[in-house]
């Protein structure tokens, strides 16, 4: 990947615009966007961002990509040539200035590009994400219903995201050969509310690709069905990148007992004590805070014991100064030592550390409050109520959990994923209408 560019604040205040300096303007632009917009593609499932924090994001890309807009052909063709970088900022900046403009010969280059993989994909996706619906929409349904599998995948995923059901698209691409555009409409299934299609979806647990069946059983137990659990379960025990989606959904479908009984299992597990620790914190009861509190004296283990105390009770460990210092011998992601092959990106690396001590004294102070069998999410039993306040205050992680709870509970009613990845000026505009 490039080095990003080096201004961070916003389009280029105070700068005496020549006709020598406009290109470099213009490419600075460009490149700020694609730079924030893999800043937003993390900050999306970051623990530490808030919809108020992701509105501030947004609002930054949209000033760079106004700052293209307004300079009509001359920034079009600066985001044109950024394509040749081959990286999905830089497809997401293009796509949106040549779907804005509805003209072919701007979206087929982009359109190009995208097919070449799916991570280059995934920016045209999240570029028809971002534009509002009414503007795209014809596009998106022609993607949708293209006879070219890749292109029908890019349609019906950028359906999904606006919440829009692409009909026959996504029916036909539920039986499709290929396995990708398979899952993707599988997957698409649930994220609609679509429990008509339940029964379809309890066939497909039995697919023979590993994708295909995660999604399935994920998008079924998202609509109210429970024989799914099982396989998700199975799912969740192995080593496959669907394990924790697994293991996050078939906990929040199982009764409490039988949650509780699984997540002991885990711990007793040497191989899976962080999957064990995220457990504690999605099934909600207060019985396990004892338990992680003990492990937030590992220092592999203890900024996610923190998150998971915090889904819990609600208790912002900075805010309510819980936290502590690093351990001395603790290592977050890559270093700048050229011999270190680590260049994997810690985890846990927007967590603040918890101090046992002083987390172990405030349960003591507030666990009364607290009652063992309740499943709590920031420290309310889960209720619609409680859910859409935390769409609306809670962050990232917080909010994607709320949005898979909520939309469970409303199954019967058939209502869409609430998608916490949108662009942020739309969610407030979701959240501020009557639920």
């Amino acid at each position: 990947m490039r080095e990003p560019p080096l201004n961070r604040a916003g389009p280029i205040a105070g700068t005496q615009v020549t006709a020598r300096a406009i290109p470099e303007i213009l490419a600075q632009y460009a490149e700020e966007a694609a730079f924030l917009w893999v800043l937003r593609d993390q900050a999306v499932q970051a623990p530490h961002y808030s919809l108020a924090d992701l509105i501030k994001l947004d609002d930054r890309i949209e000033a760079h990509l106004d700052g293209l807009r307004v300079a009509g052909d001359a920034g079009w063709e600066i985001v044109q040539q950024e394509l040749k970088w081959e990286e999905p900022g830089e497809v997401f900046a293009a796509a949106v200035l040549a779907f804005e403009s509805d003209d072919m010969a701007r979206i087929q280059p982009v359109l190009t590009v995208a097919r070449e993989s799916p991570e280059l994909a995934r920016g045209l996706i999240s570029a028809l994400g971002w534009l509002p619906f009414g503007k795209v929409a014809l596009r998106i349904n022609q993607l949708a219903a293209s006879q070219t599998t890749d292109l029908r995948r890019i349609g019906i995923a950028a359906a999904a995201i606006h919440r829009q059901d692409p009909g026959r698209a996504l029916t036909d691409s539920l039986a499709a050969d290929d396995p990708a555009l398979r899952a993707r409409a599988l997957r698409a299934a649930g994220q609609l509310g679509r429990t008509d299609l339940l029964p379809v979806l309890r066939q497909q647990t039995a697919d023979e690709d590993e994708t295909c069946r995660f999604a399935a059983g994920w998008s079924a137990a998202l609509l109210g069905d429970k024989r799914p659990i099982a396989g998700l379960q199975s799912v969740a025990a192995g080593s496959s990148a669907h394990a924790p989606a697994a293991m996050d959904m078939a906990l929040r479908c199982l009764d409490l007992p039988a949650a509780i009984a699984w997540q002991t299992q885990t711990a007793s597990d040497p191989k899976l004590p962080r999957a064990a620790v995220i457990a504690a914190g999605v099934i909600g009861d207060p019985v396990s805070i004892p338990w992680l509190v003990e492990q937030m004296a590992f220092a592999d283990l203890a900024r996610v014991a923190g998150e998971s105390f915090t889904f819990i009770t609600g208790a912002d460990l900075a805010l309510a100064h819980l936290d502590g210092e690093a351990p001395s011998a603790s290592e977050a992601g890559p270093t700048d030592s050229p011999e270190d092959e680590n260049v994997a990106m810690d985890p846990d690396d927007d967590l603040p550390w918890p101090d046992p001590a002083l987390v172990r004294a405030w349960w003591d102070k507030h666990k009364q409050e607290f009652a063992a069998g309740t499943r709590y999410l920031l420290g309310q039993p889960m209720t619609v109520e409680s859910l859409m306040e935390i769409l609306r205050s809670g962050r990232q992680r917080q909010r994607a959990a709320a949005a898979l709870e909520l939309a469970r509970r409303q199954s019967k009613a058939r209502k869409p994923l609430f998608e916490v990845r949108a662009p942020g000026f739309r969610q407030q505009l979701l959240l501020a209408r009557p639920a």
